[in-house]
Formats: C-alpha cells, structure tokens, sequence
C-alpha cells in the first residue's frame, strides 16, 4: 500500500509539473541577447536597448540582458544567423527589417531564410517614413525634388530595410530624380552621411526625427518634404504624402506596397522550431514590457515612439507578403532586387 501511494504521489507530481510553462524558472541567472542587425545609435538599436532595460521585469528570473549589434548586407546576416545558427530555446530574440522577407519572395539568393518560420514577438511602433534633405542640397520642398536639376543623392541601408526600398518605389513610382546609395551600416551612419554633404538626404522614420534627429531637425539642418504613410500625423499635415502624387494606378499600387510593407518595419523575432509555451512567454513579455510604466516613462523623456503591435498580427502581415501575385512580385523584383554585378 505504501509503495502504491508512493508511486501516486510521483505521478501526479509529474502530473502538476508537466502542466508548468516551459520556462517558469528558466531564465533565473541566465542571459537573454538581443541581436540587432544595424550599428548603434539607430531607430532599431535604441528599440532594442529600452526593450532590454525593462524586460527583464516580466520574464520570470529576471535575466540579465545585453544587446548585440551584429552588422552588415542592411540586416541579412543577422536575420540569417538567427534563423540558422541560434537554438530555438528563448535565450535570444533578433530584430531585423521586416522589408527583408520580401527580399526572400523576390529570390534574393542572400537570404538564406523563410519570413513564415521565425517566430514574432510584436513591433513597438508602427513606422511612418519621412523623407528629409540637408541645406547643401537645396531642396526645402517638394517641387524643389521634382524640378531637381541632378539625382539627388539618399543614402541607406542596403536593400531590405525601408531607407532603401522606399526611395526606390518612390522613384518608379513618381519618378523622382535620385541616385540611392546602399551600403551604411545603420541609420546613424546614413544619416550622418546627410549632415556631413556626403548625401543630399535620407528616407527614414519620424520617430529617428524626434529623437536622435531632433536637434538637426530643430536647428533647420535638415528638412521634412515628403511622408511615405497611410495618413499624415496630425502635427506634420503640412507635409504632403507621396500617394498624392500618383498619376497612374502602378504607382498608387507601388506606394501602397511601400506602406503596407514598412509600417512593421521593427519586427522583434525569435528562430524557428521555438515550442509554442516558450514562445507565447515572450510574446505576453514582449507586449507587457512595451506598456510597462518605466518604460513608457523613459520612451517619453526620449522622444520615443510607442505603440505596440502584436506578435500574431505581425506574423500574419509578413506571411500574407507571400500571397502577391506573380505579376507583381516581377515588378518589385525589378525595383528592389540588387543587380548582379
């Protein structure tokens, strides 16, 4: 009889420990990472330096937390790393331009990953695109773009990221004159290249404007001309959309790409394989440190913009990209698909 109860008791302890989240106790003294593919002092990389202040907070153990900026190809080989070299078992998440899971579609030999396998966290702020010249340039509106007598010189990224897709689709779309210049190893840098005259200017996001742009922007060293979003912000209406400059139905179709494509430019990402229970923790984390107090007292201090989009949601738009029809993925191949040399 005793042996019977003995053997009861194990069971149903084995029972109640199997119904545990896998990783109740997990992260207690250990260190989750979070790569970012771009060079610090970026939009992604301050993201992802606020995210990994505060998160700790709600993952159960409180790990300790560090951030690694892994450079180089405008995102792709820390997406590629993450995808085919890190385990699966919650310790590190990567954050990469979603723009790059359409470099996979359009059969970008680089991309040695599928957009519909790793696994989302969520994005802390949609991503409106602003276009914005340094004084040298001489371009101070939107008529000084279009009438430009020279291509104006953008600087990005490299090809998967916003800074460089857009102003690609912005000049198939309107065709505006501009040489776009690929290759920097983060926003900082690209925008710098504007500051220094390297550049005439670059496409990125309000939100890098208003935070490390700001006193640029304020001191009228660079200038706003033109938003690549659905709607104006209310504060900016004064600045014209790109869609309104559309002649033909291509070109709103191109735009409309461009936006829908973008806006979940900031995805956070976890490898593929990840077991359901883990993943959904980092989900409900990723999502609780992005409405956390602390965090949103800092966000404020810094000018940060944040509105939190969920895993799931982001998960379904970059899986919907796969849905494009032939005709117009050729298209964008054409537009965004680098050259061989």
């Amino acid at each position: 009889m005793q042996k019977f109860l003995r053997l009861l008791t194990l069971a149903v302890t084995l029972v109640i420990s199997s119904q545990q989240p896998v990783g109740a106790q997990d992260y207690k003294d250990k260190t989750l990472t979070i790569i970012v593919g771009y060079s610090p002092g970026g939009s992604f990389d301050l993201y992802a330096r606020v995210l990994a202040r505060h998160i700790g907070r709600h993952l159960p153990g409180n790990p300790t937390r560090i951030v690694e900026n892994m450079t180089g190809a405008g995102g792709i080989i820390a997406a590629n790393h993450l995808y085919n070299r890190v385990k699966p078992d919650g310790f590190t998440i990567g954050a990469w331009a979603s723009p790059l899971v359409l470099q996979h579609i359009m059969g970008n030999e680089a991309v040695q990953f599928d957009g519909r396998r790793f696994g989302y966290l969520g994005i802390p702020s949609e991503y409106d695109t602003v276009c914005t010249f340094n004084q040298q340039s001489g371009i101070a509106k939107m008529d000084d773009w279009i009438n430009a007598k020279r291509p104006q010189k953008i600087s990005t990224i490299g090809p998967g990221t916003s800074t460089s897709d857009i102003p690609k689709l912005l000049r198939a779309a309107l065709n505006l004159p501009m040489d776009v210049i690929d290759g920097y190893k983060g926003g900082a840098d690209a925008r710098l290249a504007v500051e220094s005259g390297e550049v005439d200017g670059y496409c990125g996001s309000w939100g890098t404007v208003e935070t490390v742009w700001r006193s640029a922007y304020e001191s009228k060293k660079i200038v706003p001309v033109l938003q690549v979003a659905r709607k104006s912000q209310p504060k900016y209406k004064h600045y014209p959309l790109a869609i309104s400059y559309a002649k033909t139905e291509e070109a709103r179709e191109l735009l409309k790409i461009a936006d829908d494509v973008h806006v979940a430019q900031f995805p956070f990402s976890v490898p593929p394989g990840m077991a359901k229970d883990r993943l959904e923790l980092l989900q409900r984390a990723f999502m609780r440190t992005l409405k956390d107090p602390d965090l949103l007292a800092e966000a404020k201090r810094s000018q940060l913009d944040i509105g939190p989009v969920d895993g799931p949601t982001i998960a379904k738009t970059l899986a919907g990209l796969y849905d494009l029809k032939p005709a117009t993925v050729a298209r964008l191949k054409d537009i965004l698909l680098p050259k061989r040399k």
